[in-house]
């Protein structure tokens, strides 16, 4: 008899005794994304711009994807970057909260499920060594390694990486500024996703500037095709 699931899931329940989870939003003891605040996370509804995916009236281009010369064929997300969505990556990024991804994973599982979208192997946004060991780890790696899990959908998370450190995105204040910002930042190492259909997976996007970048990467490298899927959307205005 195996008794290593048994011992792992008795250690999970002295953990839960000892410190219960609790939901990011409201505080109410059970989940860390109670059924209510749930309910209540911000959702992006179509009609979307069919490039970056951001609401719109109509399904047309929109005026910043009219113009631009993208290597990323789509932009999806089912949520905005607003309340307990905001709480809850926040938890996540900065917070060492990394059980919040189960139930964050599972959400993009879900929307996946309605919402499919071309991938045969999922790709996070790497972050630059320099942030790696600030952090400890890739909030876009943990959440693409359980998303894995749901959609059995192999994860390479050490071919795309990122060779040159920039300032966060956040810091910049146009569209232009965050696309110059990340020009160039990434490179694969090798061309094990030649002739893949790619999921590029991450937490948040506002402009797409980052995915992008990631995808001219990975098309270089012989990517057939790059889709991103964000958890959250940061509406940006030029």
């Amino acid at each position: 008899m195996n008794v290593f699931p048994q011992v792992a899931k008795l250690k999970g329940m002295a953990v839960d005794l000892l410190f219960p989870k609790r939901c990011v939003g409201c505080g109410k003891e059970g989940d860390f994304i109670c059924s209510t605040c749930s309910r209540l996370i911000p959702r992006i509804m179509p009609p979307l711009c069919p490039k970056c995916g951001r609401p719109q009236s109509n399904s047309v281009l929109c005026p910043s994807c009219v113009g631009w010369r993208a290597e990323i064929d789509g932009i999806r997300s089912p949520f905005r970057f607003d309340g307990v969505m905001r709480q809850a990556i926040h938890q996540l990024k900065y917070r060492n909260l990394r059980a919040l991804v189960e139930p964050l994973a599972k959400l993009l599982n879900d929307y996946l499920v309605t919402n499919p979208m071309p991938g045969e192997v999922l790709v996070p946004v790497p972050l630059h060594q320099k942030r790696l060991r600030e952090r400890g780890y890739n909030q876009s790696s943990l959440l693409a390694k359980e998303l894995s899990r749901l959609t059995n959908l192999p994860v390479v998370d050490d071919c795309l990486i990122r060779q040159r450190h920039a300032p966060p995105q956040a810091r910049t204040a146009t569209v232009d500024e965050r696309r110059n910002n990340v020009a160039g930042a990434f490179t694969c190492r090798d061309r094990r996703l030649r002739g893949k259909q790619v999921l590029l997976t991450d937490d948040v996007s506002t402009s797409g500037a980052t995915l992008d970048a990631c995808a001219a990467a990975l098309k270089i490298a012989g990517a057939t095709s790059v889709w991103g899927l964000v958890l959250a959307r940061e509406i940006f205005k030029n």
